[in-house]
């Protein structure tokens, strides 16, 4: 099938479970298990495991995913007689099941990149959490900080941090790299073979490999169905990642960062409006389609209502995975609505970092979304930080916060000078 009739298929299909759908007080047979449910959803490498958990309210089902210590709320849950229809509204992605006796099974369907659509089975059946093996069920434990590199598909290697605790067979984590990290991820150790998996609403990730004595090997990751690499690892209590301050910067003959995108109603914006000048600015670019981007404007939101009065001015530069203005600005407006931001969110493009890179001549490159610019109340650009460490990082997250946080205080501390504003605007390349 092309994608075009992939495409509309799925949008007949919506219209049609939306008409068979009743008000769940009048159809007693619409009603699914309350509580927790078992979910699995099977990519190429082999399956995530996760959690699902399904509440019957007045107002119809509220729904959750389960992924170790992180709860994703599920946006939209809707129940017909015969399936659910489960969506991730700010990411574009959904789950798609019917009823097969007292369980679920359909299909995760991801929005990637121009539209392009993945698929993957995905099942689930309802019942209590599952019991924790012992700890004899495994024959190694993963706890401490590991060396782990990536096998890129150039031949190239990327640098990671992997960061793990076992409870008997039970195993949490999460990879940082210097572009982020992969959040909450779970799995278990049985013998020498580890398992690690998400889906948190925007992303499917599997990890998988051995382990033995110091080392990891025979690793595969697999994010949704096509993505795939090799990794691994080495125990390394002090393993350490480049200086993301240090990886993007203005290129020799900048002294200013400049913008000018269109908001949500087509109407230009651009770094040297009026409203900006005198003000701290900072200006991250990001995308509705990345999870490490909602951590960082779950933070970044109400940070900005604190410290708008004080002279703190947000732009969020989004590079959607849709082209078109239309389409990636209802991506944007659920982003908005999600995290209550009341700071700029400009349309700036695709969400390619060749491409975005094409977009701000006067970086270095675009290596990572989100990327975070901070600029005085002059005009100057004091640090640009690639990449955020999210919650799923525990202390690396709070460090991260604590940083930022400080840093904009100190500038909102600062008087404008405007000497440098006025060098700044007269020293740009060409």
């Amino acid at each position: 099938m092309t994608q075009v009739l992939r495409i509309a298929a799925l949008f007949f299909g919506l219209l049609s479970f939306a008409a068979c759908e009743q008000p769940q007080s009048e159809q007693p047979g619409t009603m699914l298990a309350d509580g927790f449910w078992h979910a699995r959803i099977t990519l190429p490498g082999g399956d995530i495991d996760t959690g699902l958990e399904l509440k019957r309210t007045s107002a119809g089902y509220v729904g959750s995913l389960i992924n170790g210590q992180e709860r994703v709320a599920i946006d939209d849950v809707r129940i017909s007689d015969d399936g659910v229809l489960l969506r991730f509204s700010a990411f574009d992605n959904e789950i798609r099941a019917q009823r097969i006796g007292t369980g679920l099974a359909g299909e995760l369907i991801l929005t990637k990149r121009h539209g392009e659509l993945q698929s993957m089975p995905f099942a689930a059946t309802p019942g209590a959490a599952k019991a924790e093996q012992p700890a004899a069920a495994s024959d190694a434990d993963m706890s401490g900080r590991w060396a782990v590199q990536f096998n890129e598909p150039d031949g190239s290697i990327s640098p990671s941090i992997g960061e793990f605790s076992q409870r008997g067979s039970r195993l949490f984590g999460t990879f940082l790299n210097p572009n982020g990290d992969y959040r909450y991820l779970a799995g278990h150790v049985r013998g020498k073979k580890f398992t690690l998996s998400t889906f948190d609403g925007a992303h499917a990730f599997l990890f998988t490999g051995e382990i033995s004595g110091n080392t990891i090997t025979n690793a595969d990751f697999w994010s949704g169905t096509s993505w795939h690499q090799t990794w691994s690892a080495v125990r390394n209590p002090d393993a350490t990642l480049p200086n993301a301050y240090q990886r993007t910067f203005l290129k020799p003959g900048y002294t200013r960062f400049d913008f000018e995108f269109p908001d949500l109603n087509g109407k230009p914006v651009s770094i040297s409006d009026e409203r900006f000048k005198g003000k701290v600015l900072i200006v991250t670019l990001a995308g509705t389609w990345c999870p490490n981007c909602h951590d960082e404007a779950r933070f970044m939101a109400p940070l900005y209502k604190t410290y708008r009065q004080q002279g703190l001015e947000v732009v969020a530069l989004m590079y959607e995975h849709f082209e078109d203005p239309k389409l990636a600005g209802e991506r944007v407006k659920a982003f908005r609505e999600k995290f209550g931001i009341e700071y700029e969110t400009l349309l700036a493009g695709i969400s390619a970092k060749t491409e975005a890179a094409e977009t701000l001549p006067s970086l270095n490159a675009v290596l990572a979304f989100p990327t975070t610019i901070f600029i005085d109340r002059s005009g100057r650009v004091r640090k640009i930080h690639t990449g955020f460490n999210g919650p799923g990082t525990g202390e690396h997250y709070k460090k991260l916060t604590d940083e930022m946080t400080t840093l904009i205080k100190e500038l909102l501390a600062e008087p404008v000078n405007l000497i440098d504003a006025v060098h700044s605007e007269s020293e740009q390349p060409g």
